[in-house]
């Protein structure tokens, strides 16, 4: 048998520049011309990624510039997703199986039909093993949503046991004893699926994704077996690290054109250290960075020094080399860190930078000024590698602010791409009803056109917005927004709601047509969510579809918008694999919205950027076989790199090792690989965050060996480097010192000032001077907030309507024997007419028929008297000032001799009695003041005999609390009290230099103007200190 040829390319060289040279010079195969431009060509060679073929194939084309040639067949392997098909073109001879020759199954299709056999499993349960649990939630799906989530888990199980070749029936090996109780009941379930799953899968003609491409690689090594090839067939920068894999490598090193070249397979450990990397089986030797190497060496039946060593690199790279590989020595015998010489370690690393920012905005911010130092020689490359997908994005947007794009190899999920968010939302609005801020999202989505030009649509949105879903309350639904607007034009004329503006009938007519026309887009999803019984995938993806074509249909009828780029392009094509599914599982259409969220989870999309040249940002994978000048590898925090090992939710460890899988351990070993061959760039920045979601961070494991390995002396100088970086980073954002904005306090000319008040705006007047001004002078309306649901303010609204009909009613007389019926009828009459959701008048009404006996137990505790119900004061003038003031009272009794009580009904607690006795809340003490200028009609000039608060409690009492009880003052002293100081504060402001400062005395409770933002409050009183406040 021939020996088998290896090569292997340092850490320190640049792997994919080596192997072409190598290649070229007939190196890596014997009597290989590397001149003859046909013999390049008749080669074939496998490198991990689509990404290392494309930089192999550039790399061939510069070492070639020279001459023209042919390009070798270049094939990728190792990826599932993505490269599955690689090896369909290659069947060879001798015929193969039936099922060999099986298409893979899709992978929704798979999900789905998994969730089919996930779903039962809770209700298949016997009722003696639920017992095990007690009364513990057992993690069995609830949902069909659960099912296909925890599908998912499940095809990931069987990607991993057909990947490793595991056998499924070594499952009964383990006895029932040996585990707990909860994975007792995962094996029962996994051997319904053992016995199921390939029934299923021969019925639709089928195979498992995994099974399917390890057969065709199986095949193909064979092949190259039986035929060996007389071109040159070599591996590049493979592991081997699942057994087809290695199988494949194993035959391409022995064939007699065949060559295999390692990555960075260590060269400095000692022969009894790198065997028990080699042979040792626990969690730590799976996680060291040269167990798959040792493993596929084993696998090929070659030595460790059978490798030829390819690429010559100084003695800096070879010392560091050296040392990352001291760093990950095994625990057992890093005893010997103790004597290493530390001192050739600051000269290896002086090119090396370490980076602890503060928190994950100053990391990425330091490592994007890093990159863009980097691309200051126009002949240098730099790439970010990181596992942290958050940190990659933050990074590329701060790139933007140098006018960067880099070019991102992670992609993005499809969830989050402008499609899928705007059929998420339609979803929302469809099966969660009610909320206007969803609704608005959907409406004023990019994509969302409903067959207009986008520009004019979206002004027809802000007029609807204004119109339609600001002010008063409401759920608008859609499908039903016609209903809505004209229940909203009800009201209007009815007086129940004050309009925001103004409205002609060209805006009400305008409204009315887009509810109609959103009612129709929206109808297919509409009508599938109001049906009755089971439905399938295909009818729900068909009225989804069906909606979502119909909001982003452009003005020409056509599709180009919501299809046409790389996002829309790859959510047709997921919409299409489910189009055409044909599982049978049936759900309850509410449940659509979760299982359409669980199907699009797991798929991304590649988009596509003008990213620069000269700069990339990839993950672990993308970064294999690659080479640049700056190497920044980022979010080195235990959990992040590396990942943590995650359980599998129906195997635990104890089980997976009994059927001969290897642990989660195994990636951290393939990532720490990658980790070491990152270190061997000519300059790398190594950087984490010292906190991360406002916690305290971790070092990564990888960074805490290479610190002690290193001593203090290198990281030191290390670190040094780095914060210079962070003290860029602080700089950047620098600005110079501002003073802060003065308090507002414009003087408007006297004759624009106001001359009418109200009794309820002298306390703003008072507290707040400014909002006033914005109010009376500017004449700014708060823009009204967005349609809500009833709350507190409605409430209170309408307990006075009921107050004042049982008060203001000679039927309905307090004493009467019949009064609390009476109070029910008008109660009744009053929530009927606000016509509130059924969940609030739930709460609502049990609240008021418990407060209802306690308001009439009230009403007939108190004297007879003559009730008078809202009851408006005429403008009276306030002394000299030329000022008006008006109001309404809740409620005036009024007894004989002219004295009159004053009531003002609270279903809160503010104001207090202490700030209306106090005069800050004036309010009742100035009704008090009109009411003897004889103001209100119906009262004549009365007396003030008491002023009340009367609160009603969510508890069911009523309370009735004196302002001027607890005064030395009767309630008319108060009330002319109040009058003159109203006197005294109007006079402030005939002065043409008064003017209205903003939060002149604002409540000690937090506080919020409708005006805060125009007075620029947050500037101001940052600068202030909080006085006066």
């Amino acid at each position: 048998m021939k020996a088998p040829r290896l090569f292997s390319i340092p850490p320190g060289a640049a792997y994919l520049p080596v192997f072409v040279e190598a290649l070229r010079a007939g190196r890596l195969i014997a009597g290989f011309d590397g001149a003859d431009p046909l013999a390049l060509g008749a080669a074939t060679i496998y490198v991990p990624t689509r990404r290392a073929a494309r930089a192999l194939r550039a790399a061939l084309v510069e070492s070639g510039s020279a001459s023209a040639s042919f390009l070798p067949d270049i094939r990728t392997f190792g990826d599932v997703d993505e490269d599955m098909f690689v090896f369909a073109g290659d069947r060879a001879g001798g015929g193969g199986s039936e099922e060999t020759d099986l298409p893979p199954v899709a992978p929704c299709e798979r999900l789905l039909l998994l969730a089919r056999l996930v779903r039962p499993w809770r209700e298949n349960l016997p009722r003696h093993i639920r017992n095990l649990f007690g009364h513990e939630d057992i993690m069995i799906p609830a949902s069909t949503a659960d099912a296909v989530w925890l599908a998912r888990d499940l095809a990931r199980l069987m990607d991993e046991m057909e990947t490793e070749e595991a056998d499924w029936s070594r499952l009964h090996d383990i006895a029932p004893d040996m585990v707990a109780q909860w994975w007792q009941v995962t094996m029962d379930f996994l051997d319904i699926v053992i016995t199921g799953w390939p029934q299923i899968l021969r019925e639709r003609g089928v195979v498992n994704p995994a099974f399917w491409r390890n057969r065709a690689i199986r095949r193909q090594a064979a092949w190259l077996e039986r035929r060996p090839p007389a071109t040159p067939v070599i591996v590049a920068g493979a592991t081997g690290s699942l057994p087809a894999t290695a199988g494949l490598v194993k035959v391409i090193a022995r064939l007699p054109q065949g060559a295999v070249v390692l990555p960075g397979l260590d060269r400095d450990m000692a022969a009894a250290d790198w065997q028990t990397i080699v042979t040792g089986k626990t969690a730590p030797v799976f996680g060291h960075p040269q167990y798959s190497l040792g493993t596929l060496l084993c696998a090929i039946g070659a030595a460790r020094e059978a490798v030829v060593h390819l690429g010559t690199v100084d003695e800096t790279a070879r010392a560091r080399e050296t040392l990352v590989a001291q760093a990950f020595l095994p625990a057992a015998v890093t005893d010997i860190w103790h004597g290493l010489d530390r001192g050739a370690s600051v000269q290896a690393f002086a090119n090396v930078t370490l980076i602890e920012a503060a928190g994950e905005r100053e990391e990425a911010l330091s490592l994007a000024l890093c990159l863009r130092r980097a691309l200051e020689d126009d002949n240098k490359t730099a790439a970010l590698v990181t596992g942290d997908r958050n940190l990659a994005r933050r990074v590329a947007a701060e790139l933007k602010r140098f006018g960067i794009e880099a070019d991102d190899s992670g992609g993005a999920p499809l969830s989050e791409t402008e499609p899928a968010t705007l059929l998420r939302l339609l979803l929302d609005c469809i099966f969660a009803p009610g909320d206007p801020v969803a609704l608005l999202s959907l409406l004023k989505h990019p994509l969302v056109r409903a067959g207009q030009e986008r520009a004019a649509f979206r002004k027809i949105i802000e007029r609807f917005e204004l119109f339609a879903l600001r002010g008063g309350t409401g759920r608008p639904r859609l499908g039903q927004l016609r209903a809505f607007v004209e229940e909203r034009l009800q009201k209007l004329a009815g007086g129940d709601m004050p309009p925001h503006q103004v409205y002609d009938q060209a805006v009400i007519y305008e409204a009315i047509g887009l509810a109609e026309a959103l009612d129709e887009a929206a109808a297919p999803l509409y009508d599938f969510a109001a049906l009755n019984g089971p439905v399938n995938i295909r009818q729900a993806i068909a009225a989804t579809v069906a909606a979502f074509e119909n909001f982003g249909r452009d003005e020409d009828g056509t599709l180009n918008t919501l299809y046409g780029r790389e996002a829309g392009a790859a959510c047709a094509q997921f919409l299409r694999g489910l189009v055409v599914e044909r599982t049978g599982l049936d759900f309850q259409p509410a449940e659509w919205p979760g299982i359409f969220n669980a199907l699009i989870a797991g798929e991304t999309v590649r988009l596509s950027t003008r990213g620069h040249p000269r700069l990339f940002i990839w993950g672990a994978l993308e970064a294999r076989l690659q080479t640049v000048d700056t190497m920044v590898i980022g979010g080195l925090n235990e959990g992040m790199m590396p990942a943590l090992a995650h359980n599998d939710p129906f195997m635990s460890r104890g089980m997976k090792t009994t059927i001969a899988l290897p642990p989660p351990e195994r990636l951290t070993g393939l990532a720490a690989h990658d980790f070491q061959m990152a270190l061997g760039m000519n300059e790398v920045v190594l950087s984490r965050a010292l906190r991360l979601d406002n916690a305290p961070s971790v070092p990564s494991r990888w960074l805490q060996r290479l610190e002690t390995v290193l001593g203090e002396e290198t990281v030191a100088a290390m670190r040094g480097r780095g914060k210079v970086l962070l003290h860029w980073a602080g700089l950047i954002d620098h600005a110079p010192d501002v003073p802060f904005v003065p308090r507002p306090c414009p003087a408007p000319p006297l004759d624009i000032r106001p001359r009418r008040f109200s009794v309820t705006e002298i306390e703003t007047l008072r507290r707040d001077p400014y909002a006033i001004y914005a109010k009376k002078v500017l004449r700014l309306k708060p823009l009204e907030p967005l349609v809500r649901d009833a709350s507190a303010a409605e409430r209170g609204t309408l307990y006075h309507a009921i107050l004042a009909g049982f008060a203001g009613e000679e039927e309905g007389d307090v004493y009467h024997q019949g009064a609390f019926q009476h109070l029910m009828r008008i109660a009744r009459a009053e929530f009927d007419k606000l016509e509130l959701p059924d969940d609030v008048e739930a709460l609502w009404w049990p609240r008021f028929v418990n407060l209802a006996p306690e308001i009439v137990r009230f009403e007939q505790s108190l004297s007879p008297r003559r009730r008078l119900a809202e009851v408006t004061a005429s403008p009276v003038p306030v002394g000299q000032t030329g000022v008006t003031l008006s109001g309404r009272a809740d409620r005036i009794d009024v007894f004989a001799g002219g004295y009159a009580d004053i009531l003002d009904f609270k279903t809160g607690m503010a104001p207090s009695v202490k700030q209306a006795a106090s005069l800050m809340a004036p309010q009742l003490a100035l009704e008090g003041a009109l009411l003897a200028r004889g103001a209100f009609a119906g009262c004549g000039m009365g007396t003030p005999a008491d002023l009340l608060y009367i609160r009603l409690k969510s508890d069911g009492t009523v309370v009735q609390e004196s302002v001027a009880g607890k005064l030395d003052k009767t309630a008319q002293d108060l009330s002319e009290e109040a009058w003159a100081r109203l006197e005294d504060l109007l006079g402030l402001y005939q002065s043409p230099v008064q003017g209205y400062v903003s939060r002149a005395m604002p409540p000690l409770v937090e506080y919020e103007g409708d005006y805060d933002h125009l007075a620029r409050v947050k500037e101001w009183s940052a600068g202030s200190a909080g006085d006066d406040e």
